[in-house]
């Protein structure tokens, strides 16, 4: 039996949106890990407050680029600089389609002069792999999936990050000693007790910590050592729950749509990429509904990534990115902070509403109408209220700005776009993004 192609899925559905389109869809979570150790509220505080270890082993997808090629094919289908790219550095690698819009962003790691790691939501991955082969590119592929997508076995690499303020003085009691001072996104090598791998400067939400990253068969040794040296800090591991938090204060929104979907220079594209995948699989959802998927679509400055773009280089999608850097239309990326008496009355109805997370996106509206949409909203127990990042209109982004966001599952196909479906209304206020102020100023500026 053939395996379905995304563009049967589109076809089968009448349209992506058709596709995709599935209200009171259950977000996202990482496989594996338990859901809550602590309970999320606790596991939220770790990070802001204390020392907390977050367990990344079983949910990223990761590919290994490797060959002559490899530094040409990701930079012809990448914005990102190459020019100063050095080995054991890591970046956010950023493809667009022809139009300027964004594929998916993911973590790149150089590992050798001819060797890459692409790691993440595996929308990137699948770019590039395809116009390597489309290409001709002088280059190979490893690829290792996420544990819900593996065939058994385990994972090729462990990841655990170790996050906080008491984040490098429990790393310097489980290594014996600091480890080198690192850059952020460059990595180091470190060895435990004659295991090697590497330590990652990373953070979240503002807060100091590494991810340490290394072969599977040291993964239980470094876990267990992480834990008796982070037992007298207090260390805090966090479950799925809380995991999926962060971002919403750091300012990063994952996995937006593919700007794949309706091009028809792409049909061979979709014809190649497998309905099952990401593409034919992550749902859409929310009191924002269009019958047009373009609708749905970000560029890449919309989510924040203009200094990522380097234009000294020729890249696909580099002539409409050079036009958008001045479309003073563009939406801005903001956090809004919802109500809490809204939050209780419309989420909680009437009490405290408990864990929050959604990937919907929501319509965002003024006194004159929409003026965006939410990306990701997440209840944020060290604010004391719902968060939520959203791209709204530029005369609507200023700090201070109230706008209310419209709480509901539009039914999709058949009713209205713009129908009055008598959704309740969420007070919020218009805040920077990223909304944690370490992250937005001196965090930022450190690296």
């Amino acid at each position: 039996m053939t395996t379905p192609s995304l563009q049967d899925g589109i076809d089968r559905a009448g349209s992506p949106v058709r596709l995709l389109w599935q209200p009171d869809a259950e977000p996202w979570t990482p496989e594996v890990v338990d859901r809550e150790y602590a309970g999320w509220r606790v596991e939220q505080r770790a990070w802001h407050e204390g020392v907390a270890l977050l367990n990344l082993s079983h949910h990223m997808y990761d590919m290994w680029i490797e060959g002559p090629d490899a530094t040409r094919v990701l930079a012809d289908h990448g914005v990102n600089n190459f020019e100063r790219f050095a080995v054991g550095q890591a970046k956010q690698y950023v493809p667009v389609t022809r139009h300027g819009h964004i594929v998916t962003d993911g973590i790149l790691a150089r590992e050798a002069e001819d060797a890459y790691l692409l790691s993440g939501v595996p929308a990137a991955q699948h770019w590039v792999k395809y116009h390597a082969e489309q290409g001709g590119y002088d280059v190979s592929f490893t690829t290792d999936p996420s544990t819900a997508f593996r065939d058994g076995g385990d994972p090729r690499l462990f990841r655990y990050q170790i996050q906080g303020p008491a984040a490098l003085e429990l790393i310097g009691r489980v290594f014996g000693a600091p480890i080198p001072e690192t850059k952020f996104f460059h990595s180091t090598p470190v060895t435990l007790d004659g295991r090697a791998f590497r330590a990652l400067r990373h953070g979240m939400a503002g807060q100091a910590g590494y991810e340490f990253v290394g072969p599977w068969e040291h993964a239980a040794y470094v876990h267990e050592a992480f834990l008796k040296a982070g037992e007298p800090l207090g260390l805090v591991r966090v479950g799925a729950l809380a995991y999926t938090t962060p971002s919403v204060e750091s300012g990063w929104i994952p996995s937006p749509v593919p700007g794949i979907y309706a091009d028809p220079e792409l049909a061979a594209y979709r014809k190649w990429l497998p309905l099952f995948g990401i593409e034919g699989k992550r749902p859409l959802n929310g009191s924002f509904f269009s019958q047009d998927i373009e609708d749905y679509y970000v560029s890449p400055f919309e989510l924040g990534y203009g200094k990522l773009i380097h234009f000294g280089h020729d890249f696909h999608g580099r002539d409409a990115l050079l036009r958008a850097r001045h479309d003073e239309g563009l939406r801005r990326k903001v956090t809004l902070v919802l109500d809490p008496d809204d939050v209780r009355r419309v989420i909680g109805g009437g009490a405290d509403p408990g864990f929050v997370l959604s990937y919907a996106r929501h319509r965002v509206e003024t006194s004159s109408g929409l003026a965006g949409v939410t990306m990701q909203t997440a209840a944020i127990d060290p604010v004391g209220t719902v968060l939520s990042q959203a791209l709204v209109d530029p005369a609507h982004a200023g700090p201070g700005t109230e706008v209310a966001v419209v709480w509901g599952e539009h039914p999709g196909s058949g009713t209205a776009p713009d129908a009055d479906l008598g959704f309740p209304r969420v007070r919020a206020v218009v805040q920077p993004s990223p909304f944690d102020r370490h992250a937005r100023t001196t965090y930022r500026r450190d690296t």
